[in-house]
C-alpha cells in the first residue's frame, strides 16, 4: 500500500489541471472568507476567459476580494455564476456593474445552520474547493479557519474535493478534518491568508459596547457577530470574569478576551474550558491563536449554530447588529437601499439559542441613525425583509439605551423603541406610532 506521502504526491497537480477537473454544469461549494483557494480561483477564471468553462455555479457565504478579481469578474458571471448565501462588498460591486437596473448576483435566503443541508440536499453541490492546512501525520487536512458548511460538503458521498494546501492556514482542533483518501486533487500555495483587521471604533460604537457590556454577567457564554459593534462589546468586557465562548465567528476581540484570562470557558456546561467556533476571520494574530490550540476548537455550523446546542450552556449572551428595527420589534439586518446588502447569517440561530438558554440574553444592536444622521434606524415599518421576527427579538440596544421586547404589547414595544431612538426623530416617530394606534397605549 502506498504510504501517505506517495498518495499525497500522486494527487498534486497544477492549477490549470485542477480547474479542468471541474466540469461544465458543476455546483461548487466555495469556502468562505480566508478559506477560498486563490490559485484555483485564478485558474478557473482563466479557463472561463478561454471559453473552456460554462454554467459553473458557486455556492458560498462572504467571499473576499480574491473572488472579485477572479471568478466573479463581471465579464465572467454568465459562465461562472455566483450563488450567494451572504453578500459582501464583492456582490455589492457586481450589483452595480450593469447600471444598477438588475440584480447580477442572486441570493439564497437561509439561516447559517441550515446551509449545509441546503447545499448538500437541495442545491446538490458536487464539488468543494478550499484552502486547508498541511496534512498531518495521520493523513488528514484541517479545514482551518472554515469548518462551517465545508465539512458537510466534504462528507457528501461522491463529492469532488480539491484542496489548496497552505502552510499559513492554521491546523485547528475539533471536528474539522478531511482525510487524504477523500481528496481528488491538491495544489500547494504559500501565500499569506486574507486578513480583515478590526474596524476603527466610533464614539457611538464604544457607547453601545459599554451598554451591552453592562448587560453581561460574569460566567456568561458569548456569541459575537461580525462588525464594529461586536468588537466594541469585546473591548467593554475586559474587566469581566469566567466568560465562555460558543460562537459562529471567532474574532480578534474574542481571542483577546481569552488571552487576558477574561474568557476561560470555566463556567460553560458544554465543552468546558474550550472556545467553540465554526469559522474565523480576522488578523494574523487570530490565526496564530487558533493554530494547534486545544482550547480553541472548530465544529460544523449545523452543530455550533443549532439553537438546541447553543442552549445547553447557561447565560448565553448573543450580540448581533441590525440595520433597522420596526415598531413591533422586527429587525431587517440584511437589506439596504432596496438591495441585498449582507445576509441572514447566524443571527436568528443565536437569537433563538440564547433565549432558550437558562438566563440567556439575545441582544441586537444598532446605531440610532444612518446616512450621517439623516435616517432613523428605529422606523414604523421595515424597508426590507424581516431577518429576525418580532416574536424572537429580546433586547434592542442603541447608544440611547436598552429596549426589552419580551412580555411587551405592541404599544409598549413602540414606546420602548422610540425611547432609544435618536432624540431628533422621537417626535416624528411618536406621531407615526399614534397614527398606527401604537404608542402611548401601554
Amino acid at each position: 500500500m502506498m504510504d501517505l506521502n506517495a498518495q499525497y504526491r500522486a494527487r498534486l497537480t497544477t492549477p490549470a489541471m485542477a480547474a479542468a477537473m471541474i466540469p461544465d454544469g458543476a455546483r461548487v461549494a466555495l469556502s468562505l472568507g480566508a478559506g477560498a483557494p486563490p490559485l484555483l480561483l485564478h485558474a478557473l477564471a482563466d479557463r472561463a476567459r478561454a471559453g473552456a468553462a460554462r454554467d459553473i455555479r458557486f455556492y458560498y457565504m462572504l467571499c473576499t476580494a480574491i473572488a472579485g478579481r477572479t471568478i466573479f469578474d463581471p465579464q465572467l458571471t454568465d459562465r461562472l455564476i455566483p450563488m450567494s448565501y451572504f453578500h459582501s462588498g464583492v456582490e455589492r460591486v457586481l450589483d452595480k456593474g450593469r447600471g444598477g437596473d438588475e440584480f447580477l448576483v442572486d441570493y439564497i435566503p437561509s439561516h447559517f445552520s441550515q446551509i449545509p443541508r441546503s447545499m448538500v440536499e437541495h442545491v446538490g453541490v458536487d464539488t468543494l474547493i478550499a484552502t486547508v492546512s498541511p496534512m498531518d501525520d495521520e493523513g488528514f487536512f484541517s479545514l482551518g479557519t472554515n469548518t462551517d458548511y465545508a465539512l458537510a460538503v466534504a462528507r457528501k458521498p461522491g463529492a469532488r474535493i480539491i484542496f489548496e494546501v497552505n502552510r499559513h492556514m492554521p491546523r485547528v482542533r475539533g471536528d474539522c478534518r478531511v482525510p487524504l483518501s477523500d481528496v481528488a486533487a491538491l495544489l500547494e500555495n504559500d501565500a499569506p491568508l486574507v486578513e480583515v483587521p478590526p474596524a476603527p471604533l466610533s464614539p457611538v460604537d464604544i457607547r453601545i459596547g459599554e451598554i451591552i457590556a453592562g448587560l453581561v454577567d460574569d460566567g456568561a457564554c458569548l456569541q459575537m457577530g461580525i462588525g464594529a459593534l461586536p468588537d466594541a462589546v469585546c473591548a467593554g468586557l475586559h474587566h469581566h470574569h469566567r466568560l465562555g465562548i460558543h460562537t459562529e465567528l471567532m474574532t480578534p476581540g474574542l481571542a483577546e478576551l481569552v488571552r487576558r484570562g477574561v474568557a476561560d470557558n470555566s463556567a460553560k456546561q458544554t465543552h468546558t474550558g474550550t472556545t467553540i467556533f465554526t469559522f474565523a476571520l480576522g488578523d494574523r494574530a487570530l490565526y496564530d491563536f487558533i493554530d494547534d490550540n486545544p482550547a480553541a476548537q472548530a465544529f460544523p455550523v449545523e452543530y455550533v449554530n443549532n439553537p438546541a446546542v447553543i442552549a445547553r450552556n447557561d447565560r448565553v449572551v448573543s450580540v448581533n447588529a441590525t440595520t433597522q428595527v420596526d415598531f413591533h420589534g422586527a429587525c431587517n439586518s440584511e437589506f439596504v437601499a432596496g438591495r441585498q446588502f449582507s445576509g441572514t447569517g447566524g443571527q436568528v440561530d443565536f437569537v433563538r439559542g440564547a433565549y432558550m438558554s437558562a438566563e440567556g440574553k439575545s441582544i441586537i444592536a444598532c446605531h440610532s441613525t444612518a446616512a450621517g444622521g439623516t435616517i432613523s434606524r428605529i422606523t414604523p415599518r421595515l424597508s426590507g425583509p424581516v431577518t429576525t421576527g418580532r416574536n424572537d427579538t429580546h433586547l434592542i440596544v442603541t447608544e440611547y439605551g436598552v429596549a426589552d421586547m419580551k412580555g411587551k404589547t405592541l404599544s409598549q414595544r413602540a414606546d420602548a423603541l422610540i425611547a432609544i431612538a435618536h432624540p431628533d426623530f422621537r417626535e416624528e416617530l411618536y406621531r407615526e406610532a399614534h397614527a398606527m394606534r401604537l404608542a402611548g397605549n401601554g
